[in-house]
């Protein structure tokens, strides 16, 4: 990218690490310009430099694979996004005002379908919060079954929006009714493989990030980098870099990945109560260019996520021609689950999306 706006990327993830981020690293493209940057540590007990190249938990930016999944799947006629979550998961909503019969798979990818999430509740977290049982393992079954034993958040199906990890569970196991093979291993075949995502993977319940990776922490400085992401599965569970994310949304964003219809379908929204209008797992944005009431905007499809250790985005434009991925390694759960700022709060960030993605 243009030297000016490289560093302008830089100095704004300088900032953010001032601003509390032990570290930030960032990839960014315009057109065929590609820059990648990295300040901080990736390890505040060793002293390693954070890297481009690390890998880290990339939390909710996972539904996007799962959703492009389950198109791909209906592109191939194996599936439509309005059958029921019955039809496919027999007797597996059902009860206390839960109907499987009513929620259909795409209102499940649009966060429509009402079904309650318990990763929402402090108790569901106690294993590892207040035992410090990080290898604690929630199948998805579970918190499935959890999720059903509450009355739906609202009634009926596609009336409201709610966002809600359960949804995507029951798209992962969707995924593995219509072809009978693991949802981690669809992705592997059909998005990791096919683009070369050679730094991305799924684990099931290993705690561990192999290979180069940032460290993950909380607010107070405690590494919570080991963490079973079983509970999150088709929900959060992936790793990856920012070079990985960036080629998956650039293939999944220019048409690469879905036949027409269902890029359709993928880009089209129902809104929900903040600024954003939700896809199917993905979201749109009009991000300022500026501040002031006259600031230009510009119009961006975004994922994001954030979970023990780490706070993501990956930003993309609505011409797909700009492009921005960025990762800071704090996000502290406990907070979240507090509804408190979970990590800091960084201007440094707000100066990253500037530079990368604004004239």
């Amino acid at each position: 990218m243009p030297a000016s706006q490289s560093a302008g990327l830089r100095e704004g993830i300088e900032q953010a690490v001032a601003d509390g981020f032990p570290g930030v690293v960032a990839y960014a493209r315009r057109g065929g310009l590609e820059s990648r940057v990295a300040a901080g540590l990736a390890d505040t007990a060793t002293g390693e430099r954070a890297r481009p190249d690390q890998r880290f938990r990339i939390a909710s930016n996972t539904k996007s694979f799962v959703s492009t999944v389950l198109l791909q799947l209906e592109g191939e006629g194996r599936l439509s996004l309005d059958d029921s979550v019955e039809k496919w998961l027999p007797g597996v909503v059902r009860g206390n005002g839960n109907d499987g019969r009513a929620v259909t798979v795409r209102q499940l990818l649009n966060h429509t379908s009402g079904i309650y999430d318990p990763t929402t509740e402090p108790a569901f977290f106690a294993p590892y919060l207040e035992r410090d049982d990080r290898d604690h393992v929630h199948t998805p079954r579970e918190v499935i079954a959890r999720a059903v034993r509450h009355e739906p958040e609202f009634t009926p199906p596609g009336d409201h929006w709610a966002y809600s990890n359960t949804n995507y569970l029951l798209a992962g196991l969707v995924i593995e009714a219509v072809t009978h093979h693991s949802a981690p291993a669809e992705i592997r075949r059909r998005i990791l493989a096919p683009l070369g995502l050679k730094d991305t993977s799924f684990p099931l319940t290993d705690p561990t990030i192999h290979g180069p990776h940032l460290h993950g922490y909380d607010l107070k400085g405690q590494d919570v980098t080991w963490f079973s992401p079983s509970y999150d599965w088709t929900a959060g569970a992936m790793i990856s870099t920012v070079d990985d994310m960036a080629r998956f949304h650039r293939a999944l964003f220019t048409g690469k990945l879905l036949r027409p219809a269902q890029q359709r379908e993928l880009l089209t929204t129902v809104p929900t109560p903040g600024p954003a209008a939700y896809g199917l797992g993905v979201q749109r944005l009009d991000l300022p260019c500026g501040s002031g009431p006259d600031a230009k905007r510009i119009g961006v499809w975004e994922t994001d996520g954030g979970g023990p250790g780490f706070t993501s985005v990956s930003l993309t434009t609505v011409d797909a021609e700009r492009q921005l991925v960025l990762v800071g390694n704090v996000f502290d759960l406990g907070a979240d689950l507090r509804r408190e700022q979970s990590a800091p709060r960084s201007m440094g960030l707000v100066k990253a999306h500037v530079a990368a993605l604004c004239d």
